[in-house]
């Protein structure tokens, strides 16, 4: 049975349908100079205890941070070795994959059970476990190493026992912080860390990753116009090559593109779209075409200053709350999309 396949109560909280989870991933794409960074401090001898591993959605940090967890247990420290490749056939590989090494914990919303449904954030309890590990020595005196995936899961209460941990690391600890938008983490907690930023993928890139999955195959011409509206976001690229999926992000950005003018018939006919039911990935990814065009609007005229600007910034945030409520509440999405789009119009203009 290939992934896309799989009942989605088969997948994990932090794993992509469609795809295999980051842990079972021994290859990765674009990212060649963070990887050398670490390899570069590991090879030093004096590997900090704490990296901080951000940048956008779905351009490979959790395959990262596997990658780094499979090779720190599977060599001795300061080794010279060129690359972070371990074979899926090593006893730490099949560890990792399996979640089952004594020296490794990863602190992640937990998939449902029988008795439970998955949970929304990681729970203190869990970074209390944890610290059960950091407490004890390494069984063969190696590095103990945590993986959390990711920081915007962490609950208040865990963020702050994780910290505790960070700021008192026993010797040979390691910590791989994942983090989607690394200004919003605890500054106590970021400063604490060592940064490694993983860039956006080159559509190369993004084109390989798609032709890595196994048991699947794509028409050419759906892997082109996935990678052209995946911002760089593998992750973002696999979801897109779906074609309906595809047409929906098209017809957002087409909107997009005619701001301030208001196309009161296509805003209508995305709201339809976006309001069936099963149509809950949909909307995600319009929502984050949005924040996208957003992002590089503010980018692009940042120089114009915070007064000028200020309505598009308030948009957007009215925009975050009322999706937040849409959700808790599971509320018609069709309103949303139409003020949305009317909203936007209104701010372009009064920033023009």
């Amino acid at each position: 049975m290939s992934n896309k396949q799989k009942a989605s109560s088969e997948v994990d909280p932090d794993q992509l349908e469609g795809a295999p989870h980051p842990r079972d991933r021994h290859v990765l794409f674009g990212q060649y100079e963070a990887e050398q960074e670490f390899l570069q401090a590991f090879a030093g001898g004096r590997l900090h205890h704490a990296w901080l591993i951000g940048g956008p959605q779905g351009i490979g940090k959790a395959t990262l941070a596997y990658r780094i967890a499979r090779f720190v247990l599977s060599h001795a420290a300061g080794s010279q070795a060129q690359t972070l490749d371990v074979s899926p056939e090593a006893p730490a590989s099949r560890q990792v994959a399996a979640l089952s090494h004594p020296n490794l914990f990863v602190l992640r919303r937990q998939p449902a059970t029988e008795k439970k449904v998955a949970t929304s954030n990681i729970p203190v309890d869990q970074v209390r476990r944890a610290l059960g590990l950091f407490a004890t020595t390494a069984g063969d005196s190696g590095y103990r190493i945590c993986i959390v995936d990711s920081a915007e899961d962490l609950a208040a209460p865990s963020a702050n026992a994780l910290l505790k941990m960070v700021e008192e690391p026993p010797p040979r600890s390691l910590f791989l912080i994942i983090s989607h938008a690394p200004q919003r983490v605890l500054p106590t907690i970021r400063s604490r860390c060592r940064r490694l930023m993983l860039k956006a993928l080159g559509e190369g890139d993004l084109t390989s990753v798609i032709g890595s999955l196994e048991d699947e195959t794509y028409d050419s011409s759906d892997v082109a116009r996935a990678v052209a509206l995946a911002d760089g976001s593998a992750r973002r690229a696999i979801e897109l090559l779906d074609p309906a999926k595809a047409e929906t992000i098209e017809a957002v950005n087409r909107l997009l593109e005619g701001l301030p003018r208001f196309d009161a018939k296509a805003s209508l006919a995305v709201a339809e779209r976006l309001s069936r039911k099963g149509s809950e990935q949909d909307f995600e990814l319009a929502l984050e075409s949005v924040q996208r065009w957003a992002s590089m609007i503010l980018n692009r005229r940042a120089t114009e200053g915070p007064a000028r600007l200020a309505p598009l910034v308030e948009v957007c945030e009215k925009i975050a709350r009322s999706a937040r409520e849409v959700d808790i509440y599971n509320l018609d999405r069709r309103p949303l999309v139409l003020t949305m789009f009317g909203d936007l119009a209104d701010a372009v203009r009064a920033t023009e």
